[in-house]
């Protein structure tokens, strides 16, 4: 199992004049840890996603993707209430749906 550390808020690089800080809720640590999904690899999807959208089930919530090289370029959704301040990243996984796209 690869260890992980989840600091309880992490700065994000430089993009644009979104947040510049995010935090992890309880799931998103426990299913990053399960799923064996590295802090680095969440910051890097919602500093650069290749797609972002609003989630259709709550307002508060958008959707960041990106492939991961270091996992056969899977792509990760990382799902974060972006009306909160910091962001508040709710839940992240490997998105079985987009395989191969991104």
């Amino acid at each position: 199992m690869v260890a992980a550390c989840f600091p309880l808020a992490t700065a994000i690089p430089e993009h644009g004049a979104d947040a510049t800080e995010l935090v992890y809720s309880q799931h998103a640590r426990q299913q990053m840890e399960r799923r064996e999904i590295l802090t680095a690899w969440v910051e890097r999807a919602v500093a650069s996603p290749t797609r972002r959208i609003r989630d259709p089930g709550d307002s508060t919530v958008e959707r960041f993707y990106a492939p991961v090289p270091e996992r056969d370029r899977r792509v990760l959704r990382v799902a974060v209430n972006t009306a909160s301040s910091p962001w508040r990243v709710v839940t992240v996984f490997f998105d079985r749906s987009l395989r191969g796209e991104a």
